[in-house]
This record gives structure tokens, sequence and C-alpha cells, in this order.
């Protein structure tokens, strides 16, 4: 395996900063170092703080950076803009064309960037992959923060062994992610876990920004173990 990609044999956290470059200040000097814990630069902290953001992040931490954009279009600008300010791994969207994907998933390796494709609002992701020229890393099943509150809705593991069956590919879970969903995002076969930070008082599940956020992040690599 080639020293830039995940193990597929270890269980990671992944912390998302979803607000602005204070939070990041302010919270991630706390966050032990841990080859186990990537630091995700969030969709709305990037277009908050456009790649910049990336930059700050990078000066505080020295492990895998992801940065959540979401590309649907312009794919090897948008990775390599990403690689330039110190990410080493970022995501597109499933619903892109697969122009997007194939280009995104081959500008990732060339950069030694771990390619992730998101599968936010897609039915089926086995459709997708299996359209690819080559998989990317890590499949990312998402439930999108507007449908964490809708009843029913959850992180759709079904698709795991069918993916996996097939590609050797990471699965991440994402999207309201608590300690309960962890453990189930695990015994279901991901390998990768997305936790947000969330300020009190919003109404998305996570890591709030009020509790001890060290802590939690221990408690999570302990869980997922």
């Amino acid at each position: 395996m080639s020293d830039y990609l995940l193990d597929d044999k270890t269980r990671y956290l992944q912390i998302a900063f979803n607000y602005d470059v204070g939070m990041v200040w302010q919270t991630l000097p706390s966050i032990a170092r841990s080859p186990r814990i990537l630091i995700e630069a969030g969709t709305p902290f990037i277009k908050n703080e456009g790649i910049n953001g990336i930059r700050a992040i990078r000066r505080l931490w020295a492990g895998h950076i992801v940065a959540d954009l979401k590309v649907v279009d312009g794919a090897a600008a948008e990775v390599e803009m990403a690689r330039s300010a110190g990410a080493t791994a970022a995501t597109a969207v499933g619903s892109a064309p697969r122009e997007t994907l194939d280009l995104f998933v081959h500008h990732c390796a060339e950069l030694r960037m771990v390619s992730m494709i998101d599968m936010i609002g897609v039915g089926d992701p086995l459709d997708v992959i299996m359209h690819l020229k080559k998989p990317p890393d890590v499949i990312v099943l998402h439930r999108g923060r507007d449908e964490e509150s809708t009843r029913g809705k959850v992180i759709q593991y079904r698709h795991v062994n069918r993916v996996r069956s097939k590609y050797g590919v990471l699965i991440s879970a994402a999207g309201g992610v608590d300690l309960r969903e962890a453990r189930s995002a695990i015994f279901n076969g991901a390998s990768i876990i997305v936790a947000n930070l969330v300020r009190p008082g919003d109404p998305w599940v996570g890591i709030t920004t009020d509790s001890d956020v060290s802590a939690m992040a221990r408690e999570f690599l302990a869980t997922i173990e």
C-alpha cells in the first residue's frame, strides 16, 4: 500500500470543522495527535474561509487533512488547490458527471491524496463506482445535515457489503454520528467515522464545542478500536 493511503485494518476518526478559523485556533491545539485522527475542513468552513482555511489547519496539524470540497466539476483544479494548501485527502460528490469523478480519482492519485467520493443523495453507490475507470480510495455513506432530523433517514449501511465484495475501498460513515452511531458504523463494516464539531444550540449531532473535545476524541477512538 502506498504510504499516503489509509490502512484498511485501522479504524479512523475524522473530526469535521464546519464553522470558522476561530474555532480551529481555539479547538484544534487541544486534540491529541494521533495517526488515527483525520481533521476535516468541512464544506461550510471552506466556503467561509476559502482555501486559506485549509492552510490554517495545516499550520496546526501534521497528520491527514480532508478537504471536503464536494467536487462536482473542475476536478483537476480543485484537487490541486486543496493539495497546495496542505490537504492530503479530498471529496467529490457521487452524483457528479462520470468524467469529473474519473478526473478526480486520477488527480488525487497523481498528487498522492486520498480520494473520497461522497454518496449523499445517491441511491446506489455501487452503480456509481462500477462505471468509473478506477474506484476511489474511500466511499462516504452520508446522511446530510438537513436529513438528520427526518424520521427514518439513516446512514445506508446496507451498501457496505455490496461495495466491499467488489471493490477494495474503505467505507466512511458521516451525518449525525455520535458514540452510538459510531459503534453501529464499525459493526457494519465502516473504517472511518466522521464526527462534526457542533456549537451548543445548533440542531446537529456530533461533538459539542463546549465539551472536552480532546476527551471526546479519545472516547471515540476507544469506541471504534
